[in-house]
C-alpha cells in the first residue's frame, strides 16, 4: 500500500496455480494499479494491468474474466466482464496469440457500502468446443475500499441578506407667505396662518431634539403674471427679502440658532398659474390655458393673461392670489434610531420598526440566535414580500442545526427573488438532500454572493472527485474539508498545515485525518498516536480503525494492535 501511494505504483499478483490439468489456460499476472481500491465520486473503479503469459492461453480456448468484489460475508458485487480465446476459438473476445498478451481493464461501478471491507478477486470461465470446462475464482488480488472521501463534511456556508438601514434622513418643513397684489411686505395677519406658527412651533422643538439638525432655508418667491415682467421680477426679489426678515427676526424671537438662509426669486409664476388653472373647476381652463401657451413673448403673453382676467373673474380672486408668494422650506436632517435603542426596541417592540432597522439589528446588534430569529421572523410580518427576512431566519436556523426548517425559509426566499444569495442558501439544502447537480447549477450562477458560494462549489467538486478544483475553490478557508481534499489530491504536506489551522486540529475526525496522514506517509508512530488521539474523543471510531483499509498495512503491527 505505501508503495502504491508514493508511487502510485501497483503490486503485481499471480493467480492461476491449479488451472487446469489439461492446459487450457496458464498464470495470468494481474497488476492493480490502486490497492487497496479507492472510493471516489461515489463510484469505484478497478484498474488492472494484465497479462496471459506465453502459451497462456490454449489455441482454443475461450474464457471470460470477471474482476468481483466479496465482503465477509461473502456478498458479490461484480464489475464488467472481459474476453479472451486463443486463435481458433470460437468467440468474440480478445485474441491471444501463442507469444501471450498485455491488457488493460478498467470497469466502474457505484459505491455499495456493503462493500467497504472487502477483497477484489477475479472470477474466471473457460470454454473449449462450446463446453464449459473450468469455473473458478482466484485468490485475492487487491484489498478494498478506501472510502476516505465520505469523510466529506457538511458545512456549507449560508449568506445573510443585507440591510440596507439609512441612519439619517434629509427632510423638509415648509410654510408659505401670501401677499397682496403689487405687495411685498409682510402682513402680520400671515404670521397667523396655521402653516407659520406650525414652522415656529417646529424650529421651537426641533432644536430641542437631538435627532434633528437644522441645516438651511430656502425661500423661493413669485410674482402672479400679469403685470409686466420687470416689475414682477423685482417684487419677486422684494417678496424674498421680506421672508428673509422675516425669519431673521424669527430665530431672534424663538431662540433659535440660525441657519444659512438661501433666496431664489423666481419672477412670474407661469407653470404654477397653468397648475392651478388645471387643478380648478371652471369650464373653459382648456381655453385659457391655450391662449396663454400660444406665445412665447412674455410682453404679449402677459397682454393675453391681463384680456383673460377680464374676462374670467375667477384668475384675479381664485388663482393670482395663490400665486403670490414666498415658499419657506427648511431642510434638516432626521437622525434614526441609535444602536443601543434599536437593540432595546428589536426585542420588546418589533412590530413598530421597519424592515430596514429590523434587519439591521438582527444582522449587526443581536447576537442571541433565538433573538435574532424572532426578528427575522418580526421582519417577514412587516415586509412579507421582502426575501432578506426568510433568508436570514433561514441562516440562523441553519447554524442551529435546523436544516428541515432551514430549507423552508431558503425555498421561500428563493420563491421570492432568485438572486445569488438566495440561489446560494436554497443550493445548501438541495446539496445536503443529495441533489449535487442541482446544488452545483446553483451555486455556479451565485458567485456573485462572495467566496461562500465558491467554498459551496468545493463541496460539489469534493462529491464528484474533483479535488484539485475543490481546493481551488475552498479559498484561504481553512477547514477540515480543505484538508481532505488536499489527501485526497495526495498533496500531504498542505494538508497537515491546514488541518493545524483549522478548527478541528484537535477533534476526533481531525486527529484521525491525521492518522489516515501518516499511514500515506509512512510514519507509524504517527498513526498510532493520532488513533488513540481521536478514540479517546470518539470511542466508535476505534471499530471504523481496526477495518479501515487506509491502515492496512499496519493491521498486523503490535503497536496498531495495542490501540484497541
Amino acid at each position: 500500500m505505501n508503495k502504491r501511494i508514493l508511487t502510485k505504483g501497483g503490486l503485481t499478483l499471480l493467480a492461476g496455480a491449479a488451472l487446469y490439468s489439461c492446459s487450457l489456460m496458464k498464470d495470468v499476472e494481474y497488476e492493480v494499479k490502486e490497492d487497496p481500491i479507492e472510493m471516489h465520486g461515489d463510484k469505484v473503479t478497478v484498474n488492472i494491468d494484465g497479462k496471459f503469459v506465453e502459451k497462456g492461453l490454449n489455441k482454443k480456448a475461450y474464457i471470460e474474466l470477471t474482476p468481483t468484489l466479496v465482503n465477509e460475508a461473502g456478498n458479490e458485487l461484480e464489475f464488467d466482464m472481459k474476453s479472451f480465446q486463443g486463435p481458433k476459438a470460437a468467440g468474440n473476445g480478445e485474441v491471444v496469440d501463442k507469444g501471450g498478451k498485455s491488457f488493460n481493464y478498467t470497469s466502474t461501478k457505484p459505491y455499495n457500502p456493503a462493500f467497504e471491507n472487502a477483497e477484489l478477486i477475479v472470477k474466471y470461465r473457460v470454454e473449449k468446443g462450446g463446453k464449459e470446462k473450468l469455473n473458478d475464482k482466484t485468490p485475492k488480488i487487491a484489498d478494498a475500499t478506501i472510502v476516505t472521501p465520505l469523510w466529506l463534511q457538511d458545512d456549507d456556508k449560508v449568506v445573510y441578506g443585507e440591510d440596507k438601514l439609512v441612519r439619517k434622513f434629509d427632510k423638509v418643513e415648509k410654510a408659505q407667505i401670501n401677499y397682496l397684489k403689487a405687495k411685498h411686505d409682510v402682513r402680520s395677519s400671515e404670521l397667523k396662518e396655521q402653516d407659520i406658527l406650525d414652522l415656529e412651533k417646529f424650529m421651537v422643538d426641533g432644536q430641542a431634539n437631538n435627532k434633528i439638525t437644522f441645516k438651511s432655508i430656502d425661500i423661493v418667491s413669485y410674482a402672479s403674471p400679469e403685470g409686466e415682467l420687470e416689475k414682477n421680477t423685482t417684487l419677486a426679489e422684494d417678496r424674498a427679502a421680506s421672508a428673509e426678515a422675516y425669519l431673521t427676526k424669527a430665530f431672534e424671537k424663538l431662540n433659535v440658532n440660525a441657519v444659512a438662509i438661501n433666496k431664489n426669486p423666481k419672477g412670474e409664476d407661469w407653470a404654477g398659474l397653468k397648475e392651478l388653472i388645471k387643478a380648478s373647476n371652471h369650464e373653459d381652463k382648456e381655453i385659457i390655458i391655450r391662449v396663454a401657451e400660444m406665445t412665447s413673448d412674455p410682453a404679449k403673453r402677459e397682454e393675453e393673461i391681463k384680456t383673460l382676467s377680464s374676462t374670467y373673474k375667477f384668475l384675479e380672486d381664485d388663482i393670482f392670489p395663490q400665486l403670490r408668494r414666498s415658499q419657506m422650506m427648511l431642510n434638516y436632517e432626521l437622525a434614526g434610531y441609535t444602536d443601543e435603542e434599536l437593540k432595546t426596541i428589536s426585542t420588546s417592540k418589533p412590530s413598530t420598526l421597519t424592515v430596514e432597522e429590523l434587519l439591521f439589528a438582527g444582522n449587526r446588534l443581536i447576537v442571541d440566535t433565538d433573538a435574532k430569529l424572532a426578528i427575522y421572523k418580526e421582519a417577514t410580518k412587516v415586509a412579507p414580500n421582502d426575501w432578506r427576512g426568510y433568508n436570514n431566519a433561514g441562516v440562523v436556523l441553519y447554524t442551529q442545526g435546523k436544516f428541515k426548517e432551514a430549507a423552508d425559509m431558503f425555498k421561500k426566499a428563493n420563491e421570492l427573488d432568485k438572486n445569488p444569495v438566495t440561489n446560494n442558501n436554497h443550493g445548501t439544502s438541495l446539496r445536503r438532500d443529495g441533489k449535487v447537480d442541482e446544488a452545483a447549477a446553483l451555486f455556479s450562477s451565485s458567485t456573485a454572493a462572495g467566496k461562500e458560494v465558491n467554498y459551496n462549489l468545493g463541496l460539489v467538486n469534493v462529491k464528484k472527485g474533483e479535488y484539485d478544483q475543490a481546493i481551488k475553490n475552498f479559498g484561504d478557508y481553512k477547514t477540515f474539508n480543505k484538508a481532505l481534499a488536499q489527501t485526497l489530491n495526495e498533496d500531504y504536506k498542505s494538508a497537515s498545515t491546514t488541518l493545524d489551522q483549522s478548527a478541528d486540529k484537535e477533534s476526533a475526525k481531525g486527529y484521525y485525518l491525521k492518522a489516515i496522514l501518516a499511514s500515506r506517509t509512512n510514519d507509524e508512530a504517527g498513526v498510532v498516536s493520532n488513533l488513540k488521539s481521536a478514540i479517546a474523543k470518539d470511542s466508535s471510531l476505534a471499530a471504523k480503525a481496526k477495518k479501515d483499509r487506509e491502515f492496512i498495512d499496519y493491521f498486523e503491527k503490535d503497536a496498531f494492535k495495542a490501540i484497541f
